[in-house]
């Protein structure tokens, strides 16, 4: 079978399912697993995403107010890799080609289209035993499900036999962009709960929201985790470090605050999800690890 991904999680659910050689194409940014990284990128976008956020957010809406792709596929590119299946998605048009352009560009007949749409953690264990029937391994995408199910199970019984009553649960917001600032939805909020926190900025399904400083500050949070949609550690801490609003920066220094690497572990709807829910819970216990780490402002010397 020759497999085609158009957006990173689906690069990243056909591996874990011990795929990965089917792979002929895959998105541009697809970067996990290591391998893929050799593959022909099947799409583009116009937008420079070494911009900040707030030129990057200006950049997607007026691409979208004039009618026009913000990741676009290259059609003749794609007709020559001649994949059985294609896998989009049908959740975000801002980070992956929407599943009707493809639709588009290759009417009826091959290759199969797969479009996948989870909204929450449900969503993504069906999305991932869709790949798996897709691709012939139904057996394999039950086995994944189920480790990573037991993993989440087991990090919940971990700190649920420890805490104490008088503790009470950590109340979290989870900021995904920050100029405008939004607070993520989807799955987030469940990997906050099977952390052992209390996300008080969404509710589990719901779309991101976008919302004030001042209104994420009034939901007092114990914990604030920064986790910027499609950005490593690093180049969120550039992000923070360029934040000046007053009720942000109190919100940051007022609260313990945390980034953590949501390119890899928040925003891709796949496996990593769970080591995402393992990052939210070392941050919790005030624990850095690979991918996460305290934030503390840098203050200039006098």
């Amino acid at each position: 079978m020759r497999v085609v991904t158009l957006f990173p999680a689906a690069t990243e659910i056909v591996a874990a399912l011990g795929a990965a050689d089917t792979l002929v194409g895959v998105s541009h940014e697809c970067d996990y697993p290591p391998s893929v990284t050799a593959l022909p990128r099947v799409t583009t976008t116009t937008v420079d995403p070494t911009q900040p956020s707030g030129a990057i957010d200006h950049a997607v809406r007026t691409l979208r107010a004039a009618g026009r792709p913000v990741v676009a596929v290259d059609a003749a590119l794609l007709r020559r890799l001649a994949p059985d299946l294609v896998i989009t998605q049908g959740l975000c048009d801002v980070c992956a080609v929407e599943a009707g352009a493809v639709h588009r560009i290759a009417p009826g007949g091959p290759p199969r289209i797969l479009a996948l749409e989870a909204h929450d953690l449900a969503g993504v264990w069906a999305d991932i035993r869709a790949v798996a029937r897709a691709l012939g391994r139904a057996e394999a995408g039950d086995a994944l499900v189920a480790s990573l199910e037991h993993r989440l199970t087991a990090l919940e019984a971990s700190w649920a036999a420890r805490r104490s009553q008088a503790a009470g649960v950590a109340r979290v917001v989870c900021i995904e962009w920050l100029d405008p600032p939004y607070l993520a939805g989807h799955w987030v909020p469940e990997l906050v709960r099977y952390a052992g926190g209390e996300d008080v900025g969404a509710e589990p399904g719901s779309r991101s929201l976008r919302r004030s400083w001042r209104e994420i500050r009034a939901a007092r949070p114990h914990l604030v985790l920064v986790m910027l949609c499609g950005m490593s550690v690093a180049r969120a801490e550039q992000e923070m470090r360029a934040v000046a609003d007053p009720e942000a920066l109190a919100l940051f220094e007022g609260t313990p605050t945390w980034i953590l690497d949501g390119g890899s572990y928040t925003s891709r709807p796949g496996p990593r999800l769970v080591d995402g829910a393992e990052r939210i819970r070392c941050a919790i216990e005030g624990r850095e690890v690979p991918g996460l780490r305290r934030w503390v402002r840098s203050v200039p010397a006098a």
